[in-house]
């Protein structure tokens, strides 16, 4: 769970009085309560949320910001309505470009700058992108945006705002911090200490593919013979289709077993029995392909931001003696 300024206070989102504003460039504004949602209806999208920074802490040089190792990323049901549905009620005009989210969630100090996010209207209109009120099959709960919370599957989560209040649509991006400055990565390579012009970044939108190694955990000792190597892998706006794994520094793999059924957005799962040769130490890396090709890379491309970082996951392991 990850926020900027933490939960509303209790009278900003108590769903009685609660209300969601659609305005801007439509041609019938709307405030709508929680129980007009109701009136919409209802879906459900199994999805990846993942914190844009997750895995920041294996850029090297490092950069500055929270330091995510492997743990900024979930997976869950979201249920709630058709964002599409909403907007097309209201009825787009015809220069509707992108569409503002903003929360209940404010900052303790009047410098700090909203936490104010758009997506294009594209995307805002794809029928996967929800508006959700559940979570796994129950209310949302308040550290995940209740009571309503935007889910963009395949992007990352800077997009999915939660405690949402009021969408705005309108001709260009949003302004603001957090649009123009955070949450941008470079859309060529970039050195450290290279000055990046504000027209060669792009705003952090699409996730890329990605696995992660769940067990063994890093620093285990494990026991000398066969032993389940498992974990996940997700990526954007697909599939994953393949997981290799290499106990030999990368210089073979070895296809894992895939478990259960691919569905877009979500993570797959996915085991691989290793037979241990020997006593001492060893690594283990993952390497995930997705239905469009994407294969993670060794290493990530450096960037300021530290964003989206998606090299092959390591974990050292140390394997007893028989």
């Amino acid at each position: 769970m990850r926020s900027h300024f933490g939960p509303p206070p209790p009278d900003r989102i108590d769903k009685a009085t609660w209300r969601l504003a659609l305005s801007g460039l439509v041609e019938h504004p709307l405030i709508l309560t929680f129980d007009d949602l109701s009136k919409f209806e209802e879906v459900s999208v199994t999805s990846v949320v993942q914190c844009s920074g997750n895995g920041r802490a294996f850029h090297r040089p490092t950069v500055p910001g929270v330091q995510w190792e492997r743990g900024a990323v979930g997976n869950a049901r979201w249920t709630g309505i058709r964002l599409r549905d909403l907007l097309r009620r209201a009825g787009l005009k015809s220069n509707a470009r992108h569409l503002q989210l903003q929360g209940a969630d404010r900052p303790v100090a009047a410098t700090v700058p909203l936490f104010v996010r758009s997506i294009p209207v594209e995307k805002a209109l794809h029928p996967d992108t929800i508006l959700a009120y559940r979570m796994n099959g129950a209310p949302l709960p308040l550290l995940h945006g209740a009571p309503l919370r935007l889910i963009a599957p395949g992007w990352m989560a800077d997009a999915c705002v939660k405690w949402l209040t009021d969408l705005t649509v309108q001709e260009e991006e949003a302004t603001g911090y957090y649009m123009e400055t955070a949450y941008r990565h470079p859309i060529r390579p970039v050195r450290p200490g290279d000055v990046i012009a504000p027209q060669d970044l792009k705003p952090v939108e699409a996730m890329i593919v990605k696995s992660l190694i769940a067990q063994p955990q890093q620093g285990s000792t494990i026991p000398s013979g066969k032993v389940m190597v498992q974990g996940v892998a997700w990526t954007g706006e697909g599939r994953i289709v393949r997981v290799d794994v290499s106990t030999d520094d990368g210089q073979t793999w070895e296809p894992t077993r895939l478990v259960g059924e691919g569905a877009p957005y979500a993570w797959r799962q996915w085991q691989f029995l290793w037979q241990t040769q020997g006593p001492g130490p060893r690594t283990i890396l993952s390497r995930a392909t997705d239905d469009r090709g994407q294969v993670q890379p060794m290493t990530s491309p450096w960037n300021p931001g530290g964003f989206l970082w998606n090299g092959i996951d390591r974990v050292q392991v140390r394997i007893r003696e028989a």
